[in-house]
């Protein structure tokens, strides 16, 4: 498997002749054509087998580059009230993951340097953005660490361009659906409430399911496949209760004693960290004994900040595990809490992962959008911070295993994996 940051350049094993002359001068002749013919073909065939030796031990050298910085645009909802977190944590690991790659030569010895911007979660602002970057000839490429909205608002205007992307964690199906230059290093929505409707049944046992979820594309996206996959496979567990909320709603008192009154005996919250700590407080404060089951939208520090002691129980399917001893995995958490001081999460894991896949590609094929793109879709086996990318499948989605992590004590830990392929490959969707 690959090492993200295994940035330096190898020297090619190239044989060569030396001229040899005794002590004395011999008179000037002129060689036979059989002998230039002879040397010619040894030194040829040095020469070969020295690039194949290289080759085999991977001392290729990787894509030459002008040394100039290569500039990678970024965005995220760095401003947004109902963001700031996960805002924060995206931006926060862009520049981490710039640092690092710079610390450790560069991309073949370029420096890399990052143009950010803020877009509010709004899409008028992602689009304005997105036309910044992509007719900018400086920037190289792009990584989206934003929501859905203000991603599959921007991922046209790139293709369009002629410009590639890297979406970090946006989970509607229209933003790799916007063209071949656009990837996506997360799992979209499907593919996760998916496993989640099997972890319902199979590990939970739930047989009637309350449903919270946030009405954007990130809810509505996720309850869709969610019910789907239960009435498919799983006739006999019921949704009992199914109630949209706004990202601005911050009391959901009456919310949560609606659900419990339905008789559920798991909820399904479908939020971002406010809302699903919100439903995590209802529980505890209101005295229910009713397990929730979340998404990545609650794999955050913030949500262990305001959820406090009844985050504890919380289970959730991100793509994310912080037990995995996978190498990248580690010292990601470990930079990220030196470096700011702060436990990361899914959000900032899944940007930095998207750098590396940008930073992989250059490394390899220089920053050619079309050279990158054909590299990208054909990576296999990479190893990330958020587990190995198997592979991404012909739409530019990541196939990856789903991880359930489980909060204990204050913190998220390992709780189940779905890895059956079938789920997780978004192309069966």
């Amino acid at each position: 498997m690959k090492k993200l940051l295994s940035l330096s350049l190898a020297a090619m094993m190239i044989g060569s002749l030396a001229a040899c002359g005794g002590s004395t001068p011999a008179p000037a002749t002129e060689a036979p054509a059989a002998t230039e013919a002879a040397a010619e073909t040894e030194a040829e065939a040095e020469a070969e087998a020295g690039e194949e030796k290289a080759e085999e031990e991977g001392e290729t050298a990787g894509a030459e580059l002008s040394g100039d910085a290569i500039k990678i645009g970024f965005f995220a909802p760095i401003s947004a009230a109902s963001a700031a977190a996960d805002g924060a944590s995206a931006i926060n690991s862009a520049k981490l993951a710039v640092k690092l790659v710079n610390e450790n030569g560069g991309i073949n010895g370029a420096p890399v340097e990052l143009a950010d911007f803020d877009d509010g979660l709004d899409t008028t602002e992602a689009a304005n953005i997105a036309e910044k970057l992509a007719y900018d000839d400086s920037v190289a490429a792009v990584v989206s660490g934003s929501y859905s909205g203000p991603t599959k608002v921007a991922a046209p205007i790139f293709q369009d361009a002629g410009k590639l992307m890297v979406s970090a964690y946006a989970v509607h199906p229209d933003v790799t659906g916007a063209g071949d230059l656009i990837f996506s290093q997360s799992f979209p929505g499907a593919v996760q409430a998916t496993g989640a409707a099997v972890f319902t049944a199979e590990q939970l046992k739930a047989k009637k399911v309350a449903i919270i979820y946030v009405d954007l594309d990130f809810g509505t996206t996720q309850v869709n496949a969610f019910k789907a996959k239960l009435e498919k496979d799983y006739p006999d567990v019921e949704v009992v209760y199914e109630q949209g909320v706004a990202i601005s709603d911050s009391d959901l008192t009456s919310v949560v004693t609606a659900a419990a009154a339905s008789g559920a005996d798991l909820i399904y919250s479908v939020n971002y960290y406010e809302q699903a700590a919100e439903v995590l407080r209802q529980v505890g404060l209101q005295g229910l004994d009713i397990p929730v089951l979340g998404t990545e939208g609650a794999d955050s520090w913030m949500l262990l900040d305001i959820a406090g002691e009844y985050a504890n129980g919380l289970y959730i399917t991100t793509n994310m595990n912080r037990d995995d001893q996978n190498e990248q995995t580690q010292a990601y958490i470990e930079n990220y809490r030196k470096e700011y001081g702060i436990e990361p999460d899914m959000v900032g894991a899944s940007v930095y992962d998207a750098f590396q896949v940008l930073f992989e590609a250059m490394k390899n094929v220089g920053t050619d959008s079309e050279a990158m793109r054909d590299y990208i879709a054909g990576m296999k086996n990479f190893d990330t911070v958020t587990g190995t990318l198997l592979y991404y499948n012909a739409e530019g989605s990541a196939v990856k295993p789903i991880q359930v992590q489980l909060v204990t004590d204050g913190e998220y830990h390992f709780a189940g994996v779905v890895d059956d392929e079938a789920i997780i490959d978004p192309a069966n969707y």
